[in-house]
C-alpha cells in the first residue's frame, strides 16, 4: 500500500471518557470484528489483559490494523489512567496523529491534559471526538470553550450535534453541509434541517475564518463571497491539522454507535499520512552535533524506534518497532544504534491485539513486531549497519511509589527475580532493585494500582506467589547550598597501591537533574581517571547520606586533585569521588523531596465541603473550582502523596459514594521539615526492624 494512504493513529483520554468503546466501534464498522465487543462484559479486543477484562479499564496499550475507505489504519489504543501514562508516552512517540475522546459531561480532565502535553512534546497532530453526548449532562460547547481555556489549542468544530442527552440524534457537517442522521440503528445523509440552518451557517463561517487565516487562497476565496467546495476546505483544513494550527472537533456517542463513521471519515481526510510527516531527523553516532534525516521512502537506509516490549509465552519477546525509512525482511541483520549491538531479525509479526500474522518483510511507515532480539529495550533506535543514526529517546516518567516484595517461599526467589526482570524490560516506569543493607527487593512504580496489577501479573503469567510490603513514597535528596569536599583514597597492603585524590564543589542545580563538570587543569588529574571520578559520584547519588534516597538536581564540580604515577587507577578515583561526593553532601544542607500530585474531585454540591475540609487537612492546596454540571462541581489542586494513601476509601465515605476523583504525578517539592523529622524517624525504626 502506497505511503499516502498509511495512517498511523493512536487513541488516548482520561480514563472512563470511552477510548476502547472507541477503538471497538472502529474494528467494527471497518468490518475487523463482526461482533461488537463491550468493556463492561470484558470482551474488548484491545483489552485482553485478564486484569483488564477484571477491572474494565485499559492497562497496556494494543496495537492493531485495519483498512476504511483504502486507508490502512494502525491504531494504538492506549491507558487512561495515569499510573500507566508510560504506555501513552511511548505509543505517542512513534504515531502521526492522535484521536483525543472527551467525555461530554466531564470535558477536559486531568489526564485529559497530560495527554495533550505528551501529544505536544513529540509534535502529533490531533482531531477531537466529544463521546458520551447522549449522557445526561452533555455539552458540546462547554467542553470545546475547556479545550481552548485549559489546553491552549484552537478547537474548532467540525460538527454541530442535533439534540443532546437523550434526544441525541447526530451531528451536522459543517463542511458537507448536511445533517447525518442516526435513527432506527441506521445512518442517513440528508438535508440540515431548517431550525438548524442558522446555526450551522455561523459555525461553518467560523471554520472557513480559521482556515482563511492559514491559507491566502481561502482567504480570497471567503473575503470574495465564493462558493468553497468541500474538497477544498477539506485539503486546506489538512495543512492546518498536520501544522497543528486548528484541532478539528467532532462528536458522537461511541455506545450507541453514532459518530464513528464520520470520526474514522475525519482520520482519512485530516490526519497525516507518514509522507505527510517528512523527514525524521537523528543525530550521527559519530558525530553527536550532526543532525542526520531520514525521508520516509523505502529506498532509504533502514531506521526505526523500538517502542514496546512484551514477553509472549508462546513467541518469546515481542520487539514492537515503528519503521521511519527503508524495509527489512526475516533473517536480516541490523544494529541497535543506542546499545552499538548488531541484532538479528528472526519472525516479524503484524500484531491484531491478542493475535498475530506472519509477514515476510516490514517497510517505512508501518508498525509491527520482531522476534528474536537479544538487546533491544524500550526506545532504542534500529538502523541498518553501515548508515548508523540515533533518534531522541522516549521520555520515561518519574517513580513515585515503592515497595519491599519477597516470594512466598525461598524456593521461588529465582522465579520471581526473572519475572520481576520481565516485567521491568516491559515496563520501563517499573523499576527493581536489591537494597544490600536491609537485604530487600524493593519495587517502584507509578502508583498504588501499577504495583498492584504487577503482583497479579507474577501470579496469573509467571506462576509466582509474591508477598508486598506497605507501600511507601518514592522520597528523593537534595542538596540547598553549595559545599566544598576533599578526600584522598589511599592503600597500601603491600605491593601495589591504591591511590586517588579528588576536590568537588558542589551546587543546587533545581529542576536541571543531574550534571557532572570537568574543570581540571594542567593534568592535576590524568583524563583516563575523570569518567572514573564521575562514575563514583554518579553511584553515591542513587543512596543519598541524609536518609539513603536517590539524591538529583545536584551540579558536581571536580576542580582538582592528585595522582600516582604507579597506585593510581580508575577504581581508585572512583572510591574517592564517591566519598569526596558524600563528605559535600553533607556540608551542604541537604534536604528531603516528596511527590506532589496534581488531583481533580468531583462532588456533589453537599458534600463539597467536607471534601474540601479533608483535602486541607492533607496539605493539599484548592486552586480551582469548576461547576460542570447542575448540582455538582470540580475541585482541582496539588497534595503530597504521602498523604493520599486509600484516599478512595476516605472519599467514597465522604460522599456516600457519589463523589470521584483522578490523580497524576506533578512535581518533587521540599518536604516540611516537620514532616521530614517524621520521615527520618520513620526510616531509622524500618531499618531497625529489619536488622533484628
Amino acid at each position: 500500500m502506497s505511503l499516502e494512504k498509511i495512517r498511523n493513529i493512536g487513541i488516548a483520554a482520561h480514563i472512563d471518557a470511552g477510548k476502547t468503546t472507541t477503538t471497538e466501534r472502529i474494528l467494527f464498522f471497518t468490518g475487523l470484528n463482526y461482533k461488537i465487543g463491550e468493556v463492561h462484559h470484558g470482551e474488548a479486543t484491545m483489552d485482553f489483559m485478564k486484569q483488564e477484562q477484571e477491572r474494565g479499564i485499559t492497562i497496556t496499550s494494543a496495537a492493531i490494523t485495519t483498512k476504511w475507505l483504502d486507508h490502512q489504519v494502525n491504531i494504538i489504543d492506549t491507558p487512561g489512567h495515569v499510573d500507566f501514562t508510560i504506555e501513552v508516552e511511548r505509543s505517542i512517540r512513534v504515531l502521526d496523529g492522535l484521536i483525543v475522546v472527551f467525555c461530554a459531561v466531564g470535558g477536559v480532565e486531568p489526564q485529559s491534559e497530560t495527554v495533550w502535553n505528551q501529544a505536544e512534546r513529540y509534535h502529533v497532530p490531533r482531531i477531537a471526538f466529544i463521546n458520551k453526548m447522549d449522557r445526561v449532562g452533555a455539552d458540546f460547547f462547554d467542553c470545546i470553550n475547556g479545550m481552548i481555556k485549559n489546553l491552549g489549542t484552537t478547537a474548532v468544530p467540525f460538527q454541530l450535534p442535533v439534540g443532546s442527552e437523550e434526544n441525541f440524534k447526530g451531528m451536522i457537517d459543517l463542511v458537507n453541509m448536511e445533517y447525518v442522521c442516526f435513527e432506527n440503528d441506521k445512518m442517513e445523509i440528508l438535508p440540515v434541517p431548517n431550525e438548524y440552518k442558522e446555526e450551522a451557517h455561523k459555525y461553518r463561517n467560523q471554520l472557513l475564518e480559521h482556515l482563511a487565516d492559514f491559507d491566502d487562497t481561502m482567504a480570497e476565496k471567503y473575503l470574495g463571497g465564493e462558493t468553497i467546495e468541500a474538497d477544498f476546505i477539506k485539503k486546506v483544513a489538512r495543512a492546518a491539522v498536520i501544522k497543528s494550527f486548528i484541532t478539528p472537533v467532532f462528536c458522537g456517542s461511541a455506545f450507541t454507535n453514532k459518530g464513528v463513521q464520520t470520526l474514522l471519515n475525519a482520520v482519512v481526510d485530516y490526519l497525516p499520512s507518514p509522507i505527510d510527516k517528512g523527514k525524521v531527523n537523528g543525530t550521527d553516532v559519530r558525530d553527536p552535533e550532526k543532525v542526520v534525516g531520514r525521508s520516509p521512502a523505502v529506498t532509504e537506509p533502514f531506521s526505526a524506534l523500538a517502542f514496546k516490549i512484551i514477553h509472549d509465552p508462546f513467541v518469546g519477546q515481542q520487539t514492537f518497532i515503528r519503521v521511519y525509512s527503508g524495509k527489512i525482511t526475516s533473517g536480516d541483520k541490523i544494529l541497535n544504534v543506542t546499545k552499538s549491538e548488531p541484532e538479528r531479525v528472526g519472525r516479524i509479526l503484524r500484531i491484531r491485539a491478542k493475535d498475530r500474522e506472519e509477514m515476510t518483510e516490514v517497510a517505512v511507515g508501518d508498525i509491527a513486531a520482531l522476534i528474536g532480539l537479544k538487546y533491544t529495550t524500550t526506545g532504542d533506535t534500529l538502523s541498518d549497519s553501515v548508515h548508523p543514526l540515533l533518534f531522541e529517546k522516549i521520555f520515561i516518567p518519574t517513580s513515585v511509589i515503592s515497595a519491599s516484595i519477597k516470594p512466598a517461599s525461598k524456593k521461588e526467589d529465582e522465579k520471581l527475580g526473572f519475572a520481576l526482570n520481565k516485567l521491568a524490560l516491559e515496563d520501563p516506569s517499573f523499576s527493581v532493585k536489591y537494597d544490600d543493607e536491609t537485604q530487600e527487593t524493593i519495587i517502584s512504580g507509578m502508583g498504588e494500582l501499577h504495583l498492584e496489577i504487577i503482583i497479579d501479573r507474577l501470579k496469573e503469567e509467571f506462576k509466582v506467589e509474591a508477598e508486598i510490603g506497605k507501600p511507601r513514597v518514592a522520597y528523593k535528596e537534595t542538596i540547598l547550598k553549595e559545599a566544598d569536599a576533599e578526600k584522598k583514597y589511599a592503600k597500601q597492603s603491600g605491593g601495589r597501591g591504591q591511590y586517588g585524590h579528588c576536590l568537588l564543589r558542589i551546587e543546587p542545580n533545581t529542576g536541571k537533574g543531574f550534571e557532572f563538570v570537568d574543570q581540571i587543569k594542567g593534568g592535576a588529574i590524568p583524563r583516563e581517571f575523570i569518567p572514573a571520578v564521575r562514575k563514583g559520584v554518579e553511584e553515591a547519588c542513587q543512596k543519598g547520606e541524609y536518609a539513603g534516597f536517590p539524591v538529583v538536581d545536584v551540579k558536581v564540580i571536580l576542580y582538582d586533585g592528585s595522582y600516582h604515577d604507579v597506585d593510581s587507577s580508575e577504581i581508585a578515583f572512583k572510591i574517592a569521588g564517591s566519598l569526596c561526593f558524600k563528605e559535600a553532601v553533607r556540608k551542604a544542607n541537604p534536604t528531603l523531596l516528596e511527590p506532589i500530585m496534581k488531583i481533580e474531585i468531583s462532588s456533589p454540591d453537599e458534600y463539597l465541603g467536607d471534601v474540601m475540609a479533608d483535602l486541607n487537612r492533607r496539605r493539599g492546596k484548592i486552586e480551582s473550582m469548576r461547576r460542570f454540571r447542575k448540582g455538582s462541581q470540580k475541585v482541582a489542586g496539588k497534595v503530597p502523596l504521602r498523604e493520599m494513601f486509600q484516599y478512595s476509601s476516605t472519599l467514597r465515605n465522604l460522599s456516600s459514594g457519589r463523589a470521584n476523583y483522578s490523580m497524576e504525578f506533578f512535581q518533587y517539592q521540599e518536604l516540611p521539615r516537620s514532616v521530614q523529622e517524621k520521615v527520618l524517624a520513620e526510616v531509622a525504626e524500618r531499618k531497625l526492624a529489619e536488622k533484628k
